[in-house]
């Protein structure tokens, strides 16, 4: 049985995802952070990287899309609010030295620099 339509686009963007997460950590390697982990699911939500740098560690959102244009339209305040509640969620596992937290966006369309929000989530 051939997959619908729907699930083959589906699958192309789940592809995509990969990929700029990919980037985005080897982006973030090259300004010095650590990856400590990926794709890390809570019941509160899903954080695509979390990273340290000395004593700051940041939950960050990945987002990748076909042009530039759309980058402005990626992230919106419910989805920074899902990454802010996964990252409370995570903060036990990850800040056990009272580490600084917080929540960064990496935006990635092709032809473009990857551009990281700093701090993006205040809550």
């Amino acid at each position: 049985m051939r997959p619908t339509r729907n699930t083959d686009q589906r699958r192309t963007a789940e592809a995509a995802g990969r990929r700029g997460e990919r980037l985005a950590a080897w982006w973030l390697r090259l300004k010095g952070w650590s990856i400590l982990d990926r794709r890390i699911r809570t019941p509160a939500g899903e954080v695509d990287l979390v990273a340290k740098r000395g004593a700051l560690i940041a939950f960050v959102e990945v987002k990748t899309r076909a042009s530039a244009a759309e980058l402005d339209f990626a992230i919106d305040q419910r989805r920074l609010a899902r990454v802010a509640a996964a990252a409370e969620y995570l903060m036990p596992r990850y800040a056990t030295n009272g580490e600084d937290i917080r929540v960064d966006v990496i935006l990635l369309a092709p032809g473009t620099r990857p551009r990281h929000i700093e701090n993006a989530w205040i809550g």
